[in-house]
């Protein structure tokens, strides 16, 4: 996207997807609004455009805010006569709609007015057939699954994010493992700069410090194996759709062999394309 600011408006049947759109825009950096009453769309428009950079906005508009269809088209016509704007309509077919709400066992929003799940899913049709109209894109999701939905959303509006978002963190076993770390390296198997007084009140951050963990042979191994690890494995995640990967590498006290590992590691992703952020929790 560019500077530019874009509104997706994301619509359509309950049970089409729209939980896990606004969710995957979300993680693509949108900042995202479920079922604000429209004739408040406009108003919050004007206010991040007066008090915050947030260009990428997604609004969820469904049947839970049926009362307010009479005005919707109107809004979204001015939305559309001030910003870049796209309508998104969600769908399925009957049969999978039906099966995806006895899988979730969550009650249709209007199956206290309706005899039965197949009757609400009928007049739901009925009620957003406007919305439908007027909408640039319509997706039928019937035949996909949440992670193929995921990766269709990010193919039609991510085109310039890069999945997955990683973190590479460093840190000392003392205070404990990072609590969101999906994977953790324990290079506390290296040769120890504290252990050399020259090196103690330095981080791996200084060139000396650097120097002396690199050129290990213990530490040219395992980087090459680390390396080959990291290249098979990112684009699997990238490839199932995975939002965040956050790495961790640990040593003793998170001050020299883990920040250098760590500064390492991030250097070579971004060889291959990845644009890692680096956090040392503990220096």
């Amino acid at each position: 996207m560019n500077n530019e600011p874009f509104i997706v408006i994301v619509t359509g049947l309950s049970g089409g997807g729209k939980t896990v759109t606004l969710r995957t825009l979300e993680d693509m950096g949108f900042f995202c609004v479920d079922n604000l009453p429209p004739p408040l769309i406009l108003n919050f428009l004007e206010m991040l455009e007066e008090y915050s950079k947030i260009k990428n906005v997604a609004f969820g508009m469904d049947i839970r805010i049926h009362e307010f269809f009479g005005i919707a088209h109107e809004v979204i016509k001015k939305v559309r006569q001030r910003y870049k704007t796209e309508v998104l309509f969600l769908e399925a077919d009957e049969e999978t709609i039906m099966r995806r709400y006895k899988e979730t066992r969550r009650p249709h929003p209007l199956l206290t007015q309706y005899e039965d799940l197949l009757e609400a899913i009928k007049q739901e049709n009925i009620f957003l057939y406007p919305l439908r109209e007027i909408s640039d894109r319509i997706l039928d999701t019937s035949s996909f699954n949440p992670h193929e939905l995921k990766l269709v959303i990010r193919s039609i509006y991510g085109e310039n994010y890069e999945f997955p978002l990683i973190t590479i963190i460093s840190f000392g076993y003392k205070k404990g493992v990072p609590v969101n770390a999906d994977l953790v390296f324990d290079v506390r198997f290296l040769p120890n700069p504290y252990f050399i007084p020259s090196l103690t009140h330095l981080s791996g951050k200084d060139a000396s410090v650097k120097d002396f963990v690199l050129k290990q042979k213990e530490t040219e191994e395992f980087l090459m194996h680390i390396k080959n690890f990291l290249n098979f494995l990112i684009p699997k995640y990238k490839k199932e759709g995975r939002a965040y990967l956050t790495i961790a590498i640990g040593c003793t006290g998170g001050k020299h062999r883990s920040v250098v590992i760590a500064e390492y590691l991030a250097k070579h992703l971004e060889s291959i394309s990845f644009k890692p952020d680096i956090v040392h929790r503990d220096l």
